[in-house]
């Protein structure tokens, strides 16, 4: 029982620093030399005590990467890595909006052009999309905005300077 209360004392301390999944806080518990049925103990329990909460860490990440206008791929990458049960986080990306990844992407492609419409841009901006994890469909909803916007003179531009 011992090795189990050292253990506990362990995560407690690694839970105080950052929150984290429970697959996450396992692997750190045996790479900090606790057995992988002390730590497994361990992280049942901490969940028993509500301190690990792997559904609300879900949403938590999501909306920390869609705030930072990463796209859905990148999203569920990470969500991947940090060993959160697949079904968590689809309960957890049903509750995401499809305007919030448009306005992701829209922002993002927004700030690459800083109202340039050179295709080459608009071109180098579509691809850093992709690069983030967008879908081809998410960068071309963006790229429609941004050039709708820019039409109809919204991003400060004249149209007849076109």
């Amino acid at each position: 029982m011992e090795g189990n209360d050292t253990a506990k004392v362990r995560a407690i301390k690694i839970l105080g620093n950052r929150s984290l999944s429970g697959a996450e806080l396992k692997k750190r518990l045996i790479n900090k030399g606790e057995s992988e049925e002390t730590a497994q103990i361990t992280v049942d329990w901490l969940c028993e005590m509500g301190l690990i909460d792997d559904a609300q860490y879900a949403r938590s990440i999501i909306r920390h990467y869609i705030g930072k206008n990463y796209g859905m791929a990148r999203v569920k990458d990470e969500l991947f890595k940090r060993g959160i049960p697949r079904e968590m986080w689809d309960d957890a990306l049903a509750e995401l909006n499809d305007t919030d990844v448009d306005d992701a992407a829209y922002r993002f492609f927004e700030s690459k052009l800083k109202g340039s419409v050179e295709q080459t841009d608009i071109k180098r901006a579509t691809n850093a999309l992709l690069r983030r994890g967008f879908s081809y469909e998410e960068a071309g909803i963006a790229k429609k905005r941004f050039l709708e916007n820019y039409e109809y003179g919204s991003l400060g531009i004249d149209n007849e300077e076109q």
